[in-house]
């Protein structure tokens, strides 16, 4: 073999006959927003703002949208680039029809979301582009004049009532959480514009799932500049605005919260055997202080009692025995709340359920009410009314039957007297 031909094979091959491999280097294009921002606005001018036509063309382009997903929506809702950081316009084309330049009405705005849901559903990993530049408008509220915040409001509604695929509430609404935004009521103002405009579509329980979801439903008053930042505060903006149905949400919601917080007050105090006349001092404060119902004072202090019952597995009699010292115990509590018959009669109704609802209990019934009678907790006419006419259902045969005996014996010392 001749030299020449030898050379050939060894620049084939290499010298142990395996071919080498040459090291491809990554060419990487340097990044433009500006050139790809440009090509987009021209794409909406081109079509003179026409969605439909703007979609399929964008559809069909081959721009790097996964590189200038967060410039893609800035052109989307100012009509061109903004300044890094901020809403400000950047150099470069703009084009009329971005979000911001729409009139702060539903109908000018809800083309503009359709548009983005057809967008998506051709390129999902936008979403989180979309979630990037809705964040930063929303922490920037300071710097839109009113009109454009009603936008972005009327924006961010359209959004979630048009179920925009993949959009999470929590990043959306927790940015509006900014101090210098919530003293200056613009975050107040914003969600106003937000509820008004999804509660059209929507109803108050889709609303409340939304701000579950947010982590905001046990914190709407974080909304509210501190100042106006109580239950009475919330009640009158929200009445004002025409939003009763979430005003009579929050202050059911307020009121459960003020409940739980007694019942667990009063566990404690019970569990730790506290005085009972410091007992009744703080559950009169408290209700004074949350403005609670008797009714429902008199529903907790029943539940409370039984609750820290130690009851026993299997023994009746030990039950029976443990239920009736705790009666006698904390008598003079129940005596406090249990002021006239209305309320006397809700204590007997809590029995009968209880006694009703927990088979260890079921016999118990007369010997707790007969309990309740010596101790002065219930008076004889309340107990005949409870017999003759009494309103709940459960157990309600039974329990009377059960309790003839004692009745019996009331109707003949009233006779005797």
């Amino acid at each position: 073999m001749s030299f020449a031909a030898t050379v050939s094979i060894v620049r084939k091959h290499g010298h142990c006959g395996t071919r080498i491999k040459t090291r491809k280097r990554n060419i990487t294009a340097p990044l433009d927003p500006s050139a790809f921002a440009d090509a987009v606005v021209q794409i909406y001018l081109d079509n003179a703002g026409d969605l439909e036509l703007v979609a399929r063309s964008i559809e069909s382009s081959d721009l790097n949208f996964s590189r200038y997903g967060d410039t893609f929506f800035e052109v989307v809702f100012t009509g061109g680039r903004t300044q890094p950081g901020t809403i400000k316009p950047d150099e470069g084309e703009r084009h009329p029809y971005s979000v911001l330049d729409c009139e702060p009405k539903r109908e000018a705005i809800l083309p503009s979301v359709l548009y983005i849901q057809k967008i998506l559903r051709r390129r999902p990993f936008l979403i989180k582009n979309l979630e990037n530049v809705m964040r930063r408008f929303l922490q920037s509220l300071e710097l839109f004049e009113e009109d454009g915040r009603q936008k972005l409001a009327i924006f961010t509604a359209l959004t979630f009532s048009q179920k925009l695929s993949g959009l999470p509430p929590e990043t959306v609404v927790q940015p509006l959480l900014k101090d210098n935004l919530v003293a200056k009521g613009l975050v107040l103002s914003f969600i106003t514009d937000f509820f008004k405009q999804y509660l059209i579509e929507n109803s108050l329980d889709d609303l409340i799932l939304l701000l579950k979801r947010a982590k905001m439903e046990d914190n709407l008053l974080d909304f509210f500049p501190t100042a106006k930042r109580s239950t009475e505060g919330f009640s009158e903006h929200f009445t004002k605005e025409g939003l009763l149905a979430l005003v009579e949400y929050n202050e059911k919601k307020m009121f459960e919260v003020k409940l739980k917080e007694m019942k667990s007050a009063l566990t404690t105090q019970i569990a730790e055997e506290t005085d009972i006349s410091e007992v009744i001092e703080t559950v009169k404060q408290q209700v004074k202080d949350a403005k609670l119902p008797d009714i429902e004072v008199v529903r907790i202090l029943w539940d409370v009692l039984m609750d820290a019952v130690q009851w026993s597995g299997k023994n009746q009699q030990q039950n029976a025995n443990a239920a009736l010292r705790q009666v006698k115990t904390w008598a003079k509590l129940l005596n406090a709340f249990c002021t006239n018959g209305k309320l006397e009669l809700e204590l007997m109704y809590k029995v009968q359920i209880q006694c009703y609802e927990d088979a260890k209990l079921m016999k118990l019934f007369p010997e707790i009410i007969r309990s309740l009678y010596d101790l002065d907790v219930l008076a004889e006419d309340t107990i005949l009314h409870w017999f003759r006419k009494g309103a709940n259902p459960k157990g309600r045969q039974t329990f009377v039957k059960a309790l003839e005996p004692f009745v019996n014996w009331l109707e003949e010392a009233e006779e005797e007297d």
